[in-house]
């Protein structure tokens, strides 16, 4: 995700940005130029992030969850990360819906789905199953402050990637950590890098095994 999404996101978590002016709204992400703010805003509509009222000049942070039908789960497909280097682009449109049980699910507001590539995290556990490349990861996206040792959906450059996170606190640096039957290396984030978490892997949605 731009840089400037990143702000306008964060400025709508704390402040009201309806019948602000786009030179308004740039000033207030650091941004020179006020039509970059329109091509961005228009951006994180179109990925279903925002909300904008053209009429009533407002504009609303959309949180990602789910629509309930009786005891199904309306979950979103978001897209895909790779869970290797990060060469997936994360692109956050809707792909479409997983249906789940409420009975299923850990958790079932403010989450999404995505679709794991790769087998570099095929030893990781989360909630007793392991990650295959297929299977559907359920993302507690409130769940962006992760501790060492959680498995995590995080963006590098706008491409997503899935890894078990881990604080170098000796050398100030974010460390992503592959978990493999492989012999993959670890991804070094210095904290001026364009990096964000964009939630926490809560749960594994396994890829049924065809006969």
């Amino acid at each position: 995700m731009h840089k400037i999404q990143e702000k306008i996101l964060k400025l709508l978590e704390n402040q009201n940005l309806n019948g602000l002016t786009l030179r308004q709204i740039a000033e207030l992400v650091e941004e020179k130029f006020p039509q970059k703010i329109k091509h961005h805003l228009t951006q994180l509509q179109n990925k279903g992030l925002i909300k904008i009222n053209s009429k009533t000049k407002t504009i609303e942070k959309i949180f990602r969850g789910t629509g309930v039908q009786k005891n199904l789960i309306n979950v979103p497909i978001v897209g895909t990360a790779n869970c290797g280097p990060a060469t997936i682009f994360a692109n956050e449109n809707i792909e479409g819906y997983l249906k789940i049980s409420k009975n299923i699910l850990k958790k079932c507001k403010r989450i999404f789905a995505i679709k794991a590539r790769g087998l570099s995290m095929n030893n990781a556990i989360v909630d007793g199953k392991n990650i295959e490349d297929g299977d559907y990861l359920i993302i507690d996206s409130e769940d962006t402050n992760p501790k060492n040792g959680d498995v995590v959906l995080s963006v590098i450059d706008d491409m997503a990637n899935i890894k078990k996170y881990i604080w170098d606190d000796d050398h100030n640096q974010v460390v992503l950590v592959s978990q493999s039957t492989k012999d993959i290396p670890p991804i070094y984030i210095h904290e001026d890098d364009s990096f964000m978490i964009n939630g926490k892997v809560i749960q594994v949605i396994k890829k049924p095994k065809m006969a």
